[in-house]
């Protein structure tokens, strides 16, 4: 008798993921200079070392189901398996949570597995602070132990309301497109659920009578994405029907489709765009459809030093106006103390 079906759902999305890393790591490997050409055999070359994949783990089912599926089909594939979870310190006892998330990770045969805690600071509000603190203890425990990948719980419920909330920031295509399968420095982040639902990681996790924890916090109205998953989403489905998480699940992959092949037209129409001197030339951009533009105008904000996490459509759409309702304004102040003006038919950015 096979496995209970939701276990074999998780399993084989880990798997195709621990493949995809795999064919990564050995790519990566020939391209660093790994295998020589011409003399005698590299009998290291021959053995690559195992590579190291992580999940990030907070003790609550969509992440025990995924480290629970990565202990099992990690050791099968010849990859080394661990896990960490971030104690970032907003609830009391978080420590002693922590703490017991290491234990259970250690009890599937992780290793290594740490916990790592966070100070959590107040920029962008209290969820955007705990992410990107989170991310940045990710990254450092991933260098820190040469990690090739480290695995996401994300399910298609949370990329669902990543999408509504997008949509409500009506932040453009690229914000609808939710969370990327692979996606951080050299595609060490992965998400194997993203195609699977929530409920398939609790029943999962109920079958092999792992242990999870709820956190408060997601049932804590004072939460966007909590009130979104308690009271938004239910409310769509019972106007919509049954049906909406998957659709905007959908919408997300289409519209990620989208953005990318804008994102590389952007790119190959900026050189065009450009005087000798690399200065952007209005009457070009001007000629660009709105989306290709406001790409390059984008990326030019960032690279004179604004913030992409600061930088929103509105002052993208001011900055357009100097190319297509120039009327002789003013510069237009962007984040990071940036500016941006118009001048003798040029567009200068650069930090003020």
């Amino acid at each position: 008798m096979g496995p209970h079906p939701a276990v074999a759902a998780i399993r084989l999305a880990v798997r195709r993921v621990l493949h995809d890393i795999i064919n990564d790591h050995q790519t990566s490997r020939a391209y660093s200079g790994h295998q020589l050409v011409g003399g005698p055999p590299d009998r290291t070359a021959e053995r690559p070392p195992s590579p190291l994949v992580l999940v990030a783990c907070s003790g609550g089912a969509d992440s025990m189901a995924l480290a629970s599926a990565l202990a099992f089909e990690a050791p099968k594939l010849g990859i080394r398996a661990g896990g960490v979870t971030i104690d970032h310190g907003l609830q009391p006892g978080s420590d002693l949570r922590a703490d017991e998330v290491v234990l259970r990770l250690r009890g599937l045969g992780l290793d290594p597995v740490e916990s790592v805690a966070v100070t959590v600071g107040r920029e962008g509000g209290p969820e955007a602070a705990a992410r990107d603190a989170r991310y940045a203890a990710l990254d450092a425990v991933a260098e820190r132990h040469g990690a090739a990948a480290v695995l996401l719980g994300h399910t298609r419920d949370d990329q669902a309301e990543t999408v509504l909330l997008g949509l409500a920031r009506g932040s453009g295509i690229r914000s609808l497109s939710g969370m990327a399968a692979v996606s951080g420095a050299g595609g060490r982040y992965r998400r194997p659920f993203l195609q699977l639902d929530r409920q398939t990681a609790r029943k999962a996790c109920m079958a092999q009578s792992l242990p999870v924890w709820d956190d408060p916090h997601n049932t804590d109205p004072a939460y966007t994405r909590s009130r979104l998953r308690h009271e938004g989403l239910p409310a769509l489905e019972k106007a919509l029907g049954k049906g909406v998480v998957e659709a905007l699940a959908r919408t997300a992959q289409l519209s990620r489709d989208d953005a990318d092949a804008l994102d590389a037209w952007a790119s190959q129409a900026e050189a065009s765009v450009r005087d000798a001197a690399g200065r952007l030339e209005c009457a070009k951009l001007y000629a660009l459809p709105p989306a290709v533009r406001r790409r390059i105008l984008r990326r030019a904000a960032i690279e004179a030093g604004a913030p992409a996490g600061a930088l929103f459509a509105r002052h993208i759409e001011e900055v357009d106006r100097l190319i297509t309702g120039w009327r002789g304004q003013g510069a237009i102040n962007l984040p990071g103390k940036v500016v941006a003006r118009r001048q003798g038919g040029r567009l200068v950015i650069r930090q003020g």
